[in-house]
């Protein structure tokens, strides 16, 4: 096969009648970086990461992913996972190691009477709500319908229903997964329930997801959308979605954030969506819609795959991505000033400042019942930093890290994993609070030489 040498962690070059060996066992192909299709597959969602393995596996089915878990084993190659390849850090890329790519295991198996759904875990949540939604049904997901369902719901998984029916990770039944002994385990409460544990928000670091059975609800038509008003009004709004969501009831999920408006103006904005019967949702909405002078009103119904993909243009692929985030401690009056400073400094249109509220079903699971340990704490401050040019990234890098410095004094003890990028093992502690240590007994016991270390890593010593 054509291309240029793989080198293992040691520096050692992987024997070419070895590479071989292993693209004869594989369904699908295996690329080096001179085949066609190397480049397509190679490259991520966010574009800061540019990042070159040295080998592709273009998994076909489980029988490849054991496969290449066993060769990157034997031949100690540094494993990437790509699920979805939404990983912020770019997890799900490497350099001269073994990328193991499940982007083309899209099966969806829906059983409408159980109310259940099995995907593969190269599945996204746009290819997931489609199928469930034909009968009516659906599970809770992210809000990027881009998203893959594997990366999300190993962190945890916030969307629209989280408040209404709790994490992604909450609605899991079961988890087929390919650990690195090579062996394939089913994950539920049943069987291997250890593993099912960590893998209900610890992230990747206990194997290759191959599919996921999901508990599924009841959901069609929603009330969503978004309200705008003029980024003078800012620090007003901020306070009415404080007051405006410390009743909220459990169908309402809603976000407030300071952004620039497609024509170019800054604004803040507050997007919601109501998961109940639609009478009720528009009551639910109507201080939302009647409060000041908002310059636009986008709420009203919508089925529920648009409401999944409302925020889609904003986050598309490609673009310069910075992220930092952080639990609060609560919505002050201070907090919105230095918010408010900071979005005033924001120097892309596609930057933004997102306050997330959680709460309802998800916080009354127990800190010890998964892996996910932050059912406490109802906000989050998502610091998204975006733009276009890479010359332009120590500006906008370094204004997302003054921002979350700024926002230090407010923040609580937990950082959300799946928005964590890479800062360091006590920001990891700190993403699996109270549950790091029970989760590093797992680590020992399914990945004790921490095959899959490219994640936010528990170490197994």
């Amino acid at each position: 096969m054509p291309g240029r040498e793989v080198q293992n962690l040691k520096g050692s070059t992987v024997a070419e009648d070895a590479i071989e060996e292993f693209a004869s066992s594989l369904r699908g192909a295996l690329l080096r970086p001179d085949d066609d299709g190397y480049e397509a597959t190679r490259i991520v969602w966010n574009g800061m990461i540019d990042r070159s393995p040295g080998l592709i596996a273009r998994c076909s089915g489980v029988a490849d992913v054991i496969s290449a878990v066993n060769f990157a084993r034997v031949n100690d190659l540094l494993v990437a996972i790509r699920g979805g390849g939404h990983s912020i850090p770019g997890h799900s890329a490497c350099d001269g190691g073994l990328m193991i790519d499940l982007s083309l295991m899209k099966g969806v198996w829906v059983d409408e009477k159980a109310r259940t759904a099995r995907a593969q875990g190269g599945v996204t949540w746009g290819e997931l709500d489609r199928e469930t939604q034909v009968f009516g049904l659906a599970t809770p997901g992210g809000v990027i319908s881009t998203t893959g369902i594997a990366g999300l719901t190993l962190g945890g998984g916030v969307g629209w229903l989280v408040r209404k029916h709790g994490l992604s990770c909450d609605n899991l039944i079961s988890v087929d997964i390919v650990t690195a002994d090579g062996q394939l385990l089913r994950a539920s409460a049943d069987e291997n329930p250890d593993l099912f544990w960590a893998l209900r928000g610890g992230g990747g670091n206990f194997g290759v997801a191959t599919s996921f059975e999901f508990r599924l609800h009841s959901q069609g038509t929603v009330m969503g959308g978004l309200v705008l008003h003029p980024r003078a009004k800012a620090k007003e709004v901020l306070s009415f979605f404080r007051d405006f969501m410390a009743t909220a009831p459990d169908e309402l999920t809603a976000y407030c954030g300071l952004l620039t408006a497609p024509d170019g103006v800054p604004v803040v904005g507050i997007i919601g969506c109501y998961s109940g019967p639609l009478e009720a949702g528009e009551a639910a909405m109507r201080p939302l819609r009647e409060f000041g002078l908002p310059v636009a009103d986008l709420i009203g119904p919508i089925p529920h795959t648009q409401m999944q993909s409302l925020l889609d243009a904003g986050f598309p692929y490609g673009n310069q991505n910075y992220w930092r985030s952080t639990f609060l401690n609560g919505l002050s009056d201070e907090l919105f000033d230095v918010l408010i400073e900071h979005a005033g400094r924001m120097a892309s249109p596609l930057s933004a400042l997102v306050i997330e509220h959680y709460g309802g079903a998800e916080s009354r699971v127990g800190e010890s019942e998964t892996a996910f340990p932050h059912r406490g704490l109802q906000y989050d401050l998502n610091i998204i930093a975006s733009w276009t040019d890479p010359a332009e990234n120590e500006q906008h890098i370094q204004w997302a890290r003054d921002l979350s410095q700024a926002a230090q004094p407010f923040a609580a003890d937990g950082v959300y994993v799946n928005f964590l990028g890479d800062e360091g093992e006590d920001r990891v502690r700190t993403s699996f609070g109270k549950n790091y240590d029970r989760l590093v007994e797992i680590k020992k016991k399914y990945d004790p030489t921490n095959l899959f270390r490219l994640n936010q890593n528990i170490k197994p010593a």
